[in-house]
């Protein structure tokens, strides 16, 4: 049986910055406009190993209030991979709460390695693109796949695309919220996502969250703007053991991924929550003259 072939240390980066910053970033889940139902807040502190090994760390706060909402991630490489394969990345979005939905306004994420720092925004209107660009511009390769107008409209921003909202009023909480798929841009690449239900597990944060999580299959379609021959798209596409567990932000039908694991030639990828603080908040009361 022929060896899966190693990646180079550029797809090497690419998948340790993905498994790292890939929940505010680049690398989002998502299902259809759905009631955010009340409000609530998360603190979260993530850590990235590759083989069990510490690669990177990373933050995530979403607030979600009764109008408004916004959510930020960050994250970087640490130990032996930054010597080779230095990176860091963030993301934000913020958007309004529309009958209790969450409708994505804005999206700015930065790239920084031991060559660049890149810089991306995206200005949506309900669900469309009206507006995007990448400082600095990146050059046109002619084997990348256009992203067209039609490719732009009715997506979500990688970061809003990240909080899973789960519709009705049952168990948030179960297999339904796992069957779901959504349409993503991120300001170069238009892709698809699709989730399925695996399971039912039990996590147990270091510090904050302990209780129940819904385990999700995890497949990845590019549409557009990526390059068919760059290993890490084939990678992608092609597997079929991708996993995300979700956890729910306290006062709210929202989940946000737990952990994530991605096999690679290297032994597995995770990205793992050691801190999940959440907590309710209740809505805003409108002062009286």
């Amino acid at each position: 049986m022929p060896q899966p072939q190693l990646p180079r240390r550029r797809s090497l980066r690419r998948l340790a910055l993905l498994a790292l910053c890939g929940l505010g970033a680049g690398f989002g889940l998502a299902c259809g406009i759905a009631p955010a139902s009340a409000q609530g807040k998360l603190e979260a502190q993530y850590e990235a190993t590759l083989s069990g090994i510490p690669v990177g760390r990373g933050a995530w706060n979403i607030d979600i209030s009764d109008d408004v909402f916004s959510a930020a991630a960050s994250g970087g490489t640490t130990g032996l991979l930054k010597s080779f394969a230095g990176g860091s990345g963030s993301g934000a979005s913020q958007g309004r709460v529309v009958n209790g939905a969450l409708v994505a306004t804005g999206y700015q994420a930065s790239t920084t390695t031991s060559k660049k720092t890149e810089e991306i925004h995206i200005t949506l209107d309900k669900g469309n693109v009206k507006e995007f660009g990448i400082v600095p511009e990146p050059p046109v390769d002619a084997d990348r796949i256009p992203v067209t107008d039609a490719h732009r409209r009715g997506v979500w921003d990688p970061m809003t695309a990240s909080l899973l909202r789960v519709p009705g009023t049952g168990e948030v909480l179960s297999p339904e919220a796992c069957r779901t798929g959504a349409a993503v841009f991120d300001g170069r690449m238009r892709y698809d996502l699709k989730l399925d239900f695996k399971r039912m597990e039990a996590v147990k944060a270091e510090k904050g969250y302990h209780g129940p999580v819904v385990v999700c299959a995890l497949y990845f379609s590019p549409i557009a703007g990526y390059i068919p021959d760059r290993p890490v798209i084939k990678y992608l596409a092609t597997q079929r053991n991708i996993e995300i567990a979700f956890a729910p932000v306290a006062g709210t039908r929202v989940l946000v991924p737990f952990w994530v694991k991605i096999p690679t030639p290297l032994g597995p990828a995770m990205l793992e929550a050691t801190s999940f603080i959440t907590a309710p908040q209740p809505p805003r009361v409108a002062k009286t003259q």
